[in-house]
């Protein structure tokens, strides 16, 4: 009995090893070390603007607004719940030139979701953004970052490559301001890299919003270019 019990521990250790290895890329240095694609390093003078969680009918309007002040086009990686609910703002994101991505159909984790599910998840998210906007979604990004073994090859199939990020000015904190956003946005390491910001409807966003002017006019004075992903890889993102 002990060794049958042993041998089924062994097989759910696997189990879970293979579901949820790519996890492991959630780490940032680890991810950035290893996979720098996935990390969203790309051109050296440019920095990829992206937002995520959106459409919200209050908070999106908003950066479209300022992004629209400074011409720079970004990356929304959207929620399909959210895209459903507001399909005029998810075209207003692609006709005003911006990139619409997929984050998945609902703001949570999939390390618990088995494959079939994983991938009706993504599929519906991707189906739905080709409607909206009539162009076929190019990135991937899960909700928190956690990639899992089904969700990369849900991406496989669907032809989306996953990305994360470089940097993330965790807005979400209770001691954020628009000045600690900034502040991390700022830095001189993001150069070449891939920041992530918030246009949900979560309270963290009005930090990214606050900051967005200063910081798009710094990265100018850098010489950065501030763009989509599309225009921001060295090469083709390649899956970890």
């Amino acid at each position: 009995m002990k060794r049958i019990l042993r041998l089924g521990c062994a097989v759910t250790a696997g189990f879970v090893a293979a579901h949820a290895g790519p996890a492991v890329t959630g780490i940032r240095p680890v991810r950035r070390f290893l996979w720098p694609h996935l990390a969203g390093v790309g051109a050296d003078d440019h920095v990829a603007l992206t937002f995520d969680s959106g459409p919200d009918p209050e908070a999106t309007p908003r950066f479209l607004d300022v992004l629209d002040e400074y011409k720079v086009r970004a990356t929304f990686f959207v929620l399909g719940s959210g895209l459903r609910r507001s399909p005029g703002l998810g075209r207003e994101i692609a006709q005003a030139g911006h990139e619409i991505a997929v984050r998945g159909w609902e703001q949570r984790s999939l390390l618990l979701t088995g494959p079939d599910a994983t991938y009706d998840d993504i599929a519906r998210t991707c189906d739905l953004a080709a409607e909206v906007t009539g162009e076929e979604p190019r990135y991937f990004r899960p909700a928190y970052g956690i990639l899992t073994t089904p969700a990369l090859l849900a991406a496989r199939r669907l032809g989306l490559i996953p990305v994360l990020w470089t940097y993330a000015v965790r807005g979400w904190t209770p001691y954020a301001t628009p000045a600690s956003v900034y502040r991390a946005a700022a830095r001189r390491s993001v150069r070449g890299g891939t920041l992530l910001l918030d246009d949900s409807a979560r309270p963290s966003q009005r930090w990214g919003l606050a900051a967005l002017p200063r910081l798009l006019e710094e990265y100018a004075r850098r010489g950065y270019r501030v763009g989509p992903l599309r225009e921001h890889a060295r090469g083709e993102p390649v899956f970890p």
